[in-house]
């Protein structure tokens, strides 16, 4: 077994595009663990849907929305295939899932047994969202931001400048 204060973990997600929800689970991560990989995921989506940003720009997105956090020990890597040989690859211990709500919980849960399966020594931590984060979802924030409303209270500057540059101009301008 491993010591907590050793562990490298990784931090996946499709991150299209970063919200404070996300930030505040790498944010809190970090203080648990010494070293930690966000593995931006190159997947074409949930759902089968395309992402709205390409994988370089939600790359640069979430190093950006990091560094002005102050977390710029934070390694950010894009990744493709499955996340256990990503893990493998990086020398990471332990996947560390955000949730939100029951729905969250049954998914990953799924996957947490999954990836148990293909990865034996690959340990899932659970991170429960903080509750101002609950309700804030990546889908909520490009649907708002493609309706023109403000989303400024769910992203960094950083993302709703992309946003207004992807869907257009922000409400009231």
């Amino acid at each position: 077994m491993s010591d907590v204060g050793q562990t490298h973990v990784v931090v996946p997600g499709t991150f299209d595009p970063v919200t404070f929800g996300h930030l505040d689970v790498i944010q809190r991560t970090r203080r648990l663990f010494p070293r930690v990989t966000v593995a931006v995921a190159a997947s074409v989506g949930k759902r089968g849907v395309g992402t709205a940003f390409t994988l370089d720009e939600r790359v640069q997105m979430l190093r950006s929305a990091l560094n002005a956090e102050g977390l710029r020990d934070v390694d950010v890597q894009p990744f493709t295939g499955l996340l256990v040989d990503f893990c493998t690859q990086v020398g990471a211990s332990a996947v560390v899932k955000g949730l939100r709500a029951m729905t969250d919980f049954e998914y990953e849960l799924q996957q947490a047994g999954l990836n148990s399966h293909l990865a034996p020594d690959l340990e899932s931590v659970f991170v429960m969202s903080s509750p101002e984060y609950g309700y804030v979802s990546s889908s909520i924030v490009r649907e708002l931001a493609s309706l023109g409303s403000d989303v400024s209270f769910l992203v960094p500057p950083v993302v709703e400048e992309a946003l207004v540059r992807h869907y257009g101009t922000a409400q009231g301008e």
